[in-house]
This record gives structure tokens, sequence and C-alpha cells, in this order.
């Protein structure tokens, strides 16, 4: 039995005893990508964090015309704001889509926003820093410390956080998350406000390398190694209504993935106009390099990524204990893509 996509989310997910969604099949490349001169491209609107360093393939997909091959004029829309707010930017149709942090969008999605997941881009991009004299060796010794944050929603915290819960330490009574703004995380630091920083790229590894701070934790231990924690979401209508559309962009995407993986020298030399602070492609190299972007995880492989994080999750309490993870992947994660074709590394 399958059940339609046009119903409540929130009632999908909550329901027992009803099976998961079917999963549409998706046709062949769409019939206007056959040439890039016949005035046919299909023109959707792409939301990017021009500043963010780990969608620097975006910059890479436009430029060496990724899109295009398969068929689409994108236009970038360039979003500064916290990626919540693209997630409702995408729902509402601001966008049709745009990359932003798992552990940022679960909590949204679970309260219906109309945005499916269609690849995990990377992993790599959350780090835990602190002074060298500090007396910080692990996440462990966070216990009584301030930590900073950008805020109390952040994926950083959300995820050093399960890290703490994992070791039985209460991240919410244990440790101190202060709020600051990115650029003041240093200031914090240095002046003794905070003894830890949750801080992303590429703040995080510029802040690293000019004070001389050592790395606690990141997302590329254990098993984290072969997660993604960023996602593509695409408007949830696109998916249904335009499956060829979705599945054209989500394979531009990858392709644009692999070849900043394959070729991070160049894709940084591409991306550096788009960062302040004069930002050298040597600096974003070296940051791109320590990124998983040949990790683009799509259909059953990003339900499973999907279904790890909403369980780690319930237990810091942002998801609810009674939400079914494996029908939220299953509702949340379609496959737009053959198997194979997320596999497949561009020249």
């Amino acid at each position: 039995m399958t059940i339609s996509r046009g119903i409540s989310r929130r009632s999908f997910i909550q329901t027992l005893g009803v099976v998961g969604a079917g999963l549409v099949a998706v046709p062949a490349l769409p019939v206007w990508a056959a040439g890039d001169d016949t005035g046919r491209l299909k023109t959707v609107k792409l939301a990017w964090g021009q500043t963010a360093v780990c969608q620097s393939p975006i910059s890479v997909a436009l430029k060496q015309g990724f899109f295009k091959k398969y068929g689409l004029n994108v236009e970038p829309v360039n979003f500064s704001g916290p990626t919540d707010a693209l997630l409702q930017a995408i729902a509402t149709g601001q966008a049709d889509g745009g990359i932003g942090m798992a552990l940022r969008w679960l909590k949204p999605l679970e309260q219906g926003f109309d945005v499916d997941l269609t690849v995990g881009t990377h992993g790599g991009c959350m780090r835990l820093l602190t002074s060298k004299d500090s007396g910080i060796k692990s996440v462990r010794d966070l216990v009584g410390k301030n930590v900073a944050v950008t805020d109390q929603a952040s994926p950083l915290r959300n995820f050093f956080a399960i890290q703490l819960a994992k070791l039985g330490i209460d991240p919410d009574t244990q440790v101190n998350w202060v709020q600051y703004p990115a650029d003041l995380f240093g200031e914090a630091l240095r002046k003794g406000e905070v003894q830890a920083l949750a801080a992303d790229d590429p703040q995080g590894w510029l802040i690293k390398k000019h004070d001389g701070l050592i790395e606690v934790d990141n997302n590329l231990n254990g098993e984290y190694h072969n997660l993604a924690c960023c996602v593509l979401g695409l408007r949830g209508s696109l998916v249904r209504e335009q499956p060829e559309v979705a599945r054209a962009i989500t394979q531009a995407i990858i392709d644009a993935q692999q070849w900043t993986a394959d070729h991070p020298e160049e894709t940084a030399k591409i991306f550096a106009p788009f960062v302040p602070g004069n930002v050298s492609p040597d600096d974003i190299a070296a940051m791109l390099r320590e990124h998983t972007h040949n990790h683009h995880s799509t259909g059953e492989q990003l339900r499973k990524e999907v279904v790890t994080y909403l369980n780690e999750l319930k237990t810091i309490k942002v998801i609810r204990e009674d939400t079914d993870v494996q029908r939220f992947a299953a509702h949340y994660v379609p496959d737009v893509l053959p198997a194979a074709a997320a596999h497949q590394h561009s020249a």
C-alpha cells in the first residue's frame, strides 16, 4: 500500500500501522538536457550561502557548466541567514532548493516543512576548538565549562551535545552554552569568557589557524567519517510534480561535489572571490581537503544517515521520542536517482 505525499507530514510520521511512503519512479533525464544552445533550459532558483566554504561546489557547478549539462539554468539566490530560515524559503517556494546542515533541518521537518532531502553533500565542517592551555583534551572535559555557539539551536551545539549525552553527561545542565556572533568567538576565548568554541568553517578553520588553537573534536571522527553533515533540500512540490528536474539538480550537485573533491585547488580559486576577508585560495583548498566532498549519499544510504541523526537528536530531546524515524526518513528522503548514478565520478 502506498501513501499520498499530499497528506499531512505530521500525521504521516505519527500514524502507527501505516506502511512507508511509496517512492516515485524517476524518468530519464529531461528532454531539454540534450543540448546547451536550444534555449530550452529549465530555470530554477537555488539558495546559496555564498560565504560558506562547504557550499563552494555550487560555484563550481555554475562555473564549470554542471547545471547546464543537465538542462538547468540556475539562478543563485544569495542567502546569508540561518539555515532554518533557508528551509522555510524552500518550503514556501522562494527558492527551489538549497544546502543546509542536517542537524539544523531535521527538527523543522518533523514539524511539517514541505522539503525533501535528495543528497548528503559532504562531512567535516564542524569543529570543537580550544586554547593550548585550557586543559580541555576531550569532549568529556567540557563539563563545567563555557562553550561559544552562534545560537542555542545551532547544529554545532546539537552535535557536541550528542557526544556529551553518549558519555552520560547532561549537555543542558553540565555545560554552559554561551551565544556569540561567530566573528567574536576568538575574542571571547582570548578574554576567558568561554573555554571552547563550537565553530563551523570557514570561521572555525581560520580561527584555529590564526590563533593557534587545538581541535578537540570534529564530525569526522569514528562513525561520523561516513556521514554527511550537510544535505541538499528541494521543494517538496518540485520533487512530486517535476521529478526529472529534481533528478537533474541532484545529479549536477553530485558532479560538482566530486569535482571539488578531485580538484580542491581549482575549486578554491573559483570560490575565493565569494569569501569575505581576503581568505587565500591556499587556505580554502586546505579546508576543502579536510572535508569529505566525495561523500554524496542518496536514497537508501541517505535514509540510513538521517535515521542515525534522528535517533541521536532524540537523546538530547530535540526530536520527539514518539517520532517514527524509519517512516520519517522514508517520507523525507525520496529516491530521485538510480542507485549507481550517485557514485559516478565526474571527469
